[in-house]
């Protein structure tokens, strides 16, 4: 015996009813329960119309947190915002951690692109489906006085954006290059958190983040040229750069101290250093001896702030990009002049040990750039300098992507993206966090 209850989410029962007709996307919960109490929930769009077939027993299903729960932890973020206004038991029941941990579970299950083709003050970014089709776009609200700003990191719904500051020179107002402005945001939430600034430097600052041990927590590195150190005031360049980490337990910079490595900074990238962060690692480009542009080497830190070094597989290519393929470091290298692209996966994280995955011809000519690559699950994004592209390395199979909407591109960038309600500041941080909204952050 199997009953079955058709609902949308505007008119399930006297409280949905109270939500405006134009505040919710339409969607149909199918909930199927089986003889042992066994639920499983289909959802869809649907019309205006609303078929409620229900018994005594389940006439009070707004009441069931778990069967409530599983419901709308399948709800699109923007909606879960407006039901909360539904009632204190709804707005206590979404705003929990525990909710929120739900909710993000079943969001990593249909993951999508998040592009960013423009940098620019008014993040302007577009969602892209398995199908390679843009799905949504999202206009991250315009924030006053900001230089240009782009992101460099992407995870369980949260990106981290930077930015130059200003400074005032010789009376004018300009870009302070030997700092960045780092932000935390939620783009569905349109929340961001400015971190307070970190030491003073004499150079440009490269920064990487990396998630975890808990669900929404991170930690921030930032390596920087030192402007004062006791007893240093004649040592060199090298000598004086050293790293701190912000971590959002704390909501505080502690500086580590010296580091013996300094991530490369790349040329598809102005503001900031290429990493990926994969198993509890993050990992940069160090530049080779011979080519500031080139990388040499890869340099790696783990969420106990320890360092190494990894050896690259062989010599690569300016167009090389550290990506998560498979849960498993991967570098690709784009060889212009053969038009070839290899992938090289990292199989033993403890006695580093590189194996190529495979090497292909790429379809374009080698007068278009490749301006970033990146991965998600077993495929790899591609966005050059007039294309977009996903490529399946297990079959050697190239997708070309219409993405006419995105017309124009300066340093693009793309990550894999999921949905999510998590606090920018912290797991259940109490900071009050900038509104972007209200037009400045």
């Amino acid at each position: 015996m199997m009953r079955v209850m058709y609902c949308n989410i505007e008119q399930s029962g006297a409280v949905i009813r109270r939500l405006p007709s134009t505040s919710l996307r339409k969607l149909r919960f199918v909930l199927l329960l089986d003889e042992i109490g066994e639920e499983r929930l289909e959802m869809d769009e649907t019309t205006d119309e609303c078929v409620y077939q229900t018994t005594d027993k389940w006439y009070g299903i707004e009441h069931v947190e778990n069967v409530l729960a599983n419901i709308l932890s399948r709800v699109p973020v923007k909606s879960l915002l407006v039901c909360k206004s539904v009632c204190k038991r709804w707005r206590r029941l979404i705003s929990s951690q525990a909710f929120i941990d739900v909710q993000l579970l079943w969001s990593q299950k249909n993951s999508v692109y998040i592009v960013y083709p423009y940098m620019d003050m008014m993040m302007k970014l577009y969602l892209v489906n398995n199908s390679g089709e843009i799905t949504k776009s999202i206009n991250f609200p315009y924030c006053d006085n900001l230089s240009l700003l782009t992101v460099v990191c992407s995870f369980d719904g949260l990106l981290c954006c930077i930015n130059y500051p200003w400074k005032v020179d010789s009376g004018m107002v300009v870009e302070d290059v030997t700092d960045v402005e780092i932000r935390i945001c939620n783009p569905v939430t349109k929340k961001a958190l400015l971190l307070p600034r970190g030491s003073p430097s004499k150079e440009k600052p490269s920064i990487g983040v990396a998630f975890g041990p808990k669900i929404n927590e991170y930690k921030i590195f930032r390596f920087f040229n030192a402007k004062r150190i006791s007893l240093a005031k004649h040592q060199s360049r090298v000598n004086r750069r050293q790293c701190e980490v912000y971590s959002s337990s704390t909501g505080s910079w502690s500086v580590i101290g010296r580091v013996p490595y300094y991530p490369m900074h790349s040329s598809h990238s102005p503001l900031g250093s290429n990493h990926v962060f994969v198993n509890g690692k993050i990992y940069w480009f160090i530049a080779s001896n011979e080519d500031p542009l080139i990388p040499g080497s890869i340099l790696m830190a783990d969420i106990e702030e320890t360092f190494e070094t990894i050896n690259l597989p062989k010599e690569v290519t300016e167009h090389s990009y550290l990506v998560n393929l498979e849960g498993h470091l991967s570098l690709v290298a784009v060889y212009d002049e053969d038009e070839i692209v290899n992938i090289w996966i990292l199989k033993d994280k403890n006695e580093p040990k590189w194996e190529l995955k495979c090497s292909d011809h790429i379809p374009f000519s080698n007068d278009e750039c490749v301006e970033f690559a990146v991965a998600r699950e077993n495929e790899i994004f591609f966005i050059t300098s007039n294309h977009h592209y996903i490529y399946d390395p297990e079959h050697g199979f190239w997708q070309e992507l219409d993405l006419s909407s995105i017309s124009e591109k300066k340093f693009p960038v793309a990550f894999a993206y999921t949905e999510s309600l998590l606090s920018c500041g912290g797991r259940m941080d109490p900071r009050m966090e900038y509104i972007s909204d209200k037009r400045s952050i």
